[in-house]
C-alpha cells in the first residue's frame, strides 16, 4: 500500500462518515451500534466501497428518504439483522479458526496413528 492508497482510503472513510452524520439521529445511533458489533465480530470486507458498511448506509438513506424509522428497516433484533447480513461472509474468526482446526486434526491423526 502506497501513500496515495492511504490518502484515498482516508478520503473515502471521511465521505462515508459524512453520509452517516447526514442520517436522522435514530439511524445514526443504530448505525454506530452495528459498526461496533461488526468491529467485534470481524467480517473481512467491512469498509470497502461496495462493502458492508456502505451498503448499510445506502439502506439507511433509502429508509430515511421513505420516512421509515430505523427499526422498521432493521427489525427490532438489530443483532439478528447484522448476523443475517454476514452469514455468508468470511470473518476474521474464520481465518484464525482454520489453522487451529488443521493443527488439531494433524495432532489427532498422529495420535491415532500411534495407538494403532
Amino acid at each position: 500500500m502506497n501513500i496515495r492508497d492511504i490518502i484515498e482510503g482516508k478520503k473515502e472513510w471521511r465521505a462515508h462518515v459524512a453520509r452517516v452524520k447526514a442520517l436522522p439521529k435514530d439511524y445514526q445511533i443504530v448505525y454506530k451500534e452495528i459498526q461496533r458489533y461488526y468491529f467485534k465480530v470481524g467480517p473481512v470486507e467491512l469498509t470497502e466501497d461496495t462493502g458492508l458498511l456502505s451498503g448499510i448506509v445506502d439502506l439507511f438513506e433509502e429508509g430515511a428518504a421513505l420516512g421509515k424509522g430505523v427499526l422498521q428497516v432493521t427489525g427490532n433484533d438489530v443483532a439478528a439483522f447484522c448476523d443475517d447480513l454476514i452469514k455468508d461472509s468470511k470473518t476474521y474468526a474464520d481465518i484464525y479458526q482454520e489453522p487451529a482446526d488443521q493443527e488439531v486434526n494433524k495432532a489427532m491423526k498422529k495420535w491415532t496413528d500411534k495407538i494403532k
